[in-house]
């Protein structure tokens, strides 16, 4: 039996449908037609966030129901250090702050005119439980103290890639530097059969993180359609069947490829290096 729904929101901000300039484009803000309290931010035509004014708990997005997962099986309960690549309607940050209360996290959105919506629209970051800065990801993680932060989370896209610089191994050695001991990496990314920026990605975090894994719908992995799929890393052993578990056994269930299998998985591919980043190109070179 599901736990209640929250009482409808009644005061603060109330978004407005319709389309509006952005810096890198524009953002459409839909509302839900079968709840009037779920928003869906679109980014330059692609759904980036789903925000539930009234519960922020709720997690529409499949990839984001894994984040969760694999937060909570490799951090205890109890207040977390996160630092979010990527913003858009932030309803990642949100889950965050409702269900640990007391985290210090940080989210970095390259996009002014986006951030100015998003808090026009849902209300102060500070109040939702997460500071919001306008940064270019990569440039602003550097000015992230050492060894500081328990999870860093990339949900990041220009159309629906991952810009390039955000995946090399320079960049991930920057990732590493800011993680405590036992800290995560996450990464969200979306591709299409035969999942060539998958592997491309899990072979140059392999170089970097002593223990990578990747996850995504069954059907994405059988090359079957395009889908998100979710990288994660740590020095630290990952909690492979906790997660075999809770991706099993939740509202989407997820195939975890980690370990041999995982090596297996991106065989052939090559390491990604800044060196291979087109100047002109927001995106990661075709595996």
């Amino acid at each position: 039996m599901s736990a209640p729904r929250p009482a409808r929101r009644t005061r603060g901000p109330r978004p407005e449908e319709g389309e509006a300039l952005i810096t890198t484009g524009t953002a459409r803000l839909e509302q839900d037609r079968d709840d009037p309290d779920g928003w869906t931010v679109h980014v330059n035509g692609v759904p980036s966030s789903y925000v539930d004014l009234a519960d922020p708990t709720r997690l529409v997005f499949e990839y984001h129901q894994w984040t969760a997962a694999v937060i909570d099986a490799v951090h205890d309960e109890g207040p977390l250090r996160v630092v979010h690549l990527g913003g858009a309607g932030c309803a990642f940050p949100r889950y965050v702050a409702a269900t640990r209360p007391g985290s210090r996290q940080l989210v970095l959105e390259v996009d002014q005119r986006l951030v100015d919506l998003v808090r026009a629209s849902f209300g102060a970051s500070g109040a939702a439980g997460f500071k919001l800065k306008v940064a270019d990801a990569r440039e602003g993680l550097r000015a992230v103290p050492d060894g500081t932060q328990d999870v860093v989370v990339r949900d990041a896209f220009a159309g629906d890639r991952v810009p390039g610089h955000l995946v090399t191994a320079e960049f991930l050695r920057d990732v590493d530097r800011v993680l405590a001991p036992g800290g995560v990496w996450i990464a969200n990314l979306a591709d299409r059969p035969p999942m060539p920026h998958s592997r491309a990605e899990l072979a140059t975090t392999g170089s970097v993180f002593a223990h990578v894994a990747l996850m995504a719908e069954p059907g994405v992995f059988r090359g079957r359609r395009y889908g998100n799929a979710l990288l994660v890393a740590s020095q630290s052993p990952l909690p492979e069947r906790a997660l075999v578990r809770a991706l099993s056994g939740g509202a989407a269930p997820a195939r975890l490829v980690a370990g041999e299998d995982a090596r297996h998985f991106c065989a052939g591919a090559g390491v990604v290096t800044d060196d291979a980043i087109s100047p002109s190109s927001p995106e990661e070179p075709d595996a």
